[in-house]
């Protein structure tokens, strides 16, 4: 039996920018909470992806919370790394930003998405483990691990 093979959370960190444009819109001139999950869907899988070293899908979006809108030509930034790996799931946590012109930053989402690595055949495959570094992460990964036991006590009970 081999050694499973273990990455850092900063192996797979994952930064991504958009801009607004009115496509992006709801009636009320906001972005589109839509569009903002397929972005933060986007970002997840990549994040999935790099740590897994292939395919990953989106299992379970286990929280998805809006603090502010944006509008029509702000910048969106969204920063995604994992929190806690299983034998084949990731929790991978998705921070969203408006950006002003000047740089600053104002968070107006945080999001967790349950990825699994999958083969060709979309089966389950092992991912390599995650290695906690820091008091931050070592944090992170016993919320993700208090969400992880929740989701499957939900399961149980058929939500």
């Amino acid at each position: 039996m081999t050694d499973r093979k273990m990455k850092r959370v900063e192996d797979s960190i994952t930064e991504q920018s958009h801009l607004i444009m009115p496509k992006s819109l709801n009636s009320a001139g906001y972005l589109f909470g839509g569009e903002l999950l397929a972005w933060i869907d986007e970002t997840a899988g990549i994040v999935g992806r790099r740590h897994a070293e292939g395919n990953v899908v989106t299992v379970a979006v286990d929280n998805m919370y809006f603090k502010a809108g944006a509008k029509v030509n702000d910048m969106i930034v969204l920063i995604g790394r994992l929190t806690y790996v299983g034998h084949s799931s990731m929790e991978v946590r998705i921070d969203t930003y408006r950006e002003a012109s000047d740089g600053k930053r104002t968070m107006i989402n945080r999001a967790y998405f349950t990825m699994v690595g999958t083969d060709e055949n979309q089966r389950p495959v092992e991912v390599p483990g995650l290695i906690i570094e820091g008091v931050t992460q070592q944090i992170e990964n016993e919320a993700a691990l208090k969400r992880a036991e929740l989701w499957k006590r939900r399961r149980r009970e058929g939500f």
